[in-house]
């Protein structure tokens, strides 16, 4: 029995503490960006991967080998289009360059990754200074990821390959 009342006046405590502190919802940005500024200007340039989020581990499977991560987001070569290059630092050492073509929804912040009709790529506002988060939906994933604008580990660690990809 009195486990059964403990338990109840933790559930209790719980829901009266979730609705005095709520953890802080992240907008979705909009086409004015952050600052007033058109999008996607305000996300142009470097970004650095810092963490990245999902309901399970195959979902975040594509990092487990991964150091770390540079990006650079340019504008695209037409309209509507932003051209991410990334440099990814293996655990063993390699550099891995890739390159990703978005299509800007017109009048959102959603990509469209092309060549990937089933992904989808929605900006969010981050609690983090300097920060952006990703929700990227797929072909029975979902994951949120986490960039800021410099990154939390020796820039050394990344600059030999962001070197030689140019970034």
């Amino acid at each position: 029995m009195f486990h059964h009342i403990w338990a109840a006046l933790l559930y209790l405590c719980g829901i009266l503490l979730n609705s005095i502190y709520q953890c802080p919802e992240h907008s979705q940005l909009t086409t004015e960006g952050v600052d007033g500024k058109e999008f996607p200007e305000p996300h142009l340039g470097q970004w650095y991967f810092i963490a990245g989020a999902a309901p399970t581990k195959e979902e975040l499977a594509t990092f487990d080998p991964v150091d770390n991560i540079v990006f650079n987001m340019a504008v695209g070569s037409a309209p509507m289009q932003l051209q991410l290059r990334a440099t990814i630092r293996t655990k063993n050492g390699l550099c891995v360059p890739r390159k990703w073509i978005y299509h800007l929804s017109d009048g959102s912040t959603d990509l469209r990754t092309e060549g990937r009709p089933d992904m989808k790529t929605k900006l969010f506002s981050s609690a983090c200074p300097g920060g952006i988060m990703l929700k990227e939906t797929g072909q029975g994933y979902q994951r949120f990821l986490l960039y800021r604008r410099t990154g939390c580990f020796p820039e050394v660690l990344t600059k030999g390959c962001a070197e030689k990809q140019g970034l």
